[in-house]
């Protein structure tokens, strides 16, 4: 008798996986989405956009997430959710951020120009039509620069001191008076140099006192960037530069500071641009001055933010536009600075051979 051994089935992979909806399941959703929400916007008299988008973005998640149980199976619904979810805060945080860079550049651009950019306000009223921000320029980059100046080296040595020296109370309480000075409100610094630089010593309104406060809040960001770039070059580097007989300073100098440059350069940018928009303590400390001044020692200065203010705070049509002018080339200033940062931090970076 005869017998046969019984044959697997065969398996393809095509039986091995499991149903999945179609790429375009997710673009086709979406836009399901926005037609509902628009149509339910109008039905229930919403007339802001904002609402309309809360209400699509609920709707796509609820229907991505209902439509991939019924498909894939409630497993793979969870991941769509959390995937749905990621893109629906990511559009939360860029949509805003993007419409108020359109909003600068649609209202600033109508008197930004280069009569703008090189006249002062000194023979123009604030209600009257004309002018421009070349003071402003002049001593915001003035302040920004002598900020940097002093913040800068200090927080940089500060952090050196944490992260490759720092130990036992001294470190701790080094630690405790950044985390301080992290939130201190910019009044604060203002009024502390304005007490003691000009009230008790007796020197006057300059760009110099609006410096030392801009450095006070400029300080702590540097530290606390830089010293969490130190953390993370690898300890092997160290190791292996002490091994050779390398000093420690000159390790720091050499090896630890050149590897981590990229990350400190975008920290001191953060930091500037931390402090370029600041207000009170310029309000304070440099007052107000239509005309040029070169000279950050003496006398008043114009700077962005505080020129910013005045012409927002004038009521006209005219210092409304030259207001969201400047707001325009203060965006552009940060906005070159960071430039700056990523190709000076590219090319210092260490580089590395095949």
């Amino acid at each position: 008798m005869s017998t046969t051994a019984p044959t697997a089935q065969a398996v393809t992979p095509d039986t091995l996986r499991a149903p999945r909806l179609p790429r375009w399941a997710s673009p086709l959703v979406a836009v399901g989405s926005v037609a509902a929400a628009v149509g339910i916007g109008l039905g229930a008299g919403l007339h802001s956009r904002v609402q309309w988008g809360l209400i699509a973005a609920i709707l796509f998640v609820i229907a991505s997430y209902v439509l991939a149980t019924a498909v894939e199976g409630r497993r793979q619904a969870k991941d769509r959710f959390a995937t749905s979810m990621i893109w629906v805060t990511f559009l939360v945080a860029v949509i805003p951020l993007a419409s108020l860079i359109w909003e600068t550049v649609e209202r600033g651009s109508e008197v930004f120009s280069p009569y703008f950019l090189s006249h002062s306000m000194g023979v123009v009223a604030d209600r009257e039509v004309g002018g421009g921000i070349n003071h402003a320029i002049i001593g915001t980059l003035q302040q920004v620069g002598l900020a940097s100046l002093i913040a800068v080296p200090i927080g940089l040595l500060t952090a050196i001191y944490l992260v490759e020296y720092g130990r036992g109370k001294l470190a701790k309480a080094v630690t405790f008076f950044v985390d301080v000075m992290t939130g201190i409100p910019s009044i604060v610094a203002g009024l502390f140099v304005l007490s003691f630089w000009i009230l008790i010593l007796g020197f006057d309104f300059s760009g110099w006192a609006g410096a030392m406060a801009l450095s006070i809040l400029m300080m702590p960001v540097v530290v606390r960037s830089t010293e969490e770039m130190l953390k993370l070059v690898p300890n092997e580097l160290r190791e292996a530069s002490l091994a050779l007989g390398v000093p420690k300073w000159r390790t720091i100098l050499k090896v630890v500071l050149p590897t981590a440059i990229g990350g400190i350069t975008t920290g001191v940018m953060l930091a500037v641009a931390r402090i370029a928009g600041e207000t009170a303590p310029v309000l304070l400390l440099v007052w107000v001055n239509p005309f040029i001044n070169t000279n950050p020692f003496d006398g008043a200065q114009g700077s962005l933010p505080l020129y910013i203010y005045q012409q927002y705070a004038a009521g006209s049509e005219a210092s409304y536009d030259r207001a969201w002018a400047a707001a325009l080339a203060l965006i552009g200033f940060i906005m070159i600075l960071n430039l700056v940062a990523r190709g000076i931090a590219r090319w210092k970076a260490p580089k590395t051979g095949r």
